[in-house]
């Protein structure tokens, strides 16, 4: 099968594969620092108001992540500073990455950062597809040290554990990774276009003779 014919196969797919994700963004589970399951409208509501006690207290929002989920990180931290005037920000300069990769392992480039920078009263959006990676677990339990409130987002397996180690941690049930992050993506732009005002546009008018 040559590329043309593979590409003219996949789309004929495309309805299942929005119909796939939209699914796993409706049935992502929340669950608070004890476990507590949320409904996803009180989820989304609790990350907006920490976010913004964060901010009235002269705090910052920060983000981390890995491969898509950094890109997610670094997304979500300029919209949320753009558009909703937040102090935002991630870890992801590449002097910083490489520094501290080398002095010290990968396991340790976002929790010594987040050490020396880190505020009590700070929240940390920690982000990993597949809820293991030893330096987003690592930044986590560096920013719970340092007094921030943490939400986790997390996909793969259900027993993952980023998914403990949150105030606030949000599930996507998918083992693959273009939907897990696609889904991380769509909560963390709920919060910020909901909190923003964003309302479903009216249905049109029915026009009768």
């Amino acid at each position: 099968m040559d590329g043309g014919s593979r590409l003219r196969e996949a789309g004929g797919h495309f309805e299942a594969y929005v119909e796939t994700l939209a699914r796993l963004c409706r049935t992502a589970e929340a669950t608070d620092g004890g476990g507590a399951r949320l409904s996803l409208g009180q989820a989304i509501a609790w990350v907006q108001h920490a976010a913004r006690t964060a901010h009235a207290c002269g705090n910052t929002v920060m983000f981390v992540g890995n491969g898509g989920s950094a890109a997610i990180a670094g997304h979500c931290a300029t919209d949320w500073a753009r558009t909703a005037g937040l102090r935002a920000r991630t870890f992801n300069d590449a002097a910083a990455l490489t520094c501290f990769g080398n002095d010290f392992g990968y396991e340790e480039v976002f929790a010594r950062q987040i050490a020396l920078h880190a505020r009590p009263g700070d929240l940390l959006v920690a982000i990993s597809s597949s809820g293991r990676s030893m330096n987003i677990r690592n930044a986590a339990e560096a920013a719970r040290a340092q007094g921030c409130a943490v939400v986790t987002l997390s996909g793969f397996d259900a027993d993952n554990p980023l998914r403990v180690m949150g105030d606030l941690n949000l599930y996507v049930a998918s083992g693959e990774y273009g939907f897990v992050e696609l889904a991380h993506q769509t909560l963390c732009h709920a919060v910020l276009d909901l909190g923003m005002g964003w309302q479903p546009a009216p249905a049109a008018a029915t026009v009768t003779a």
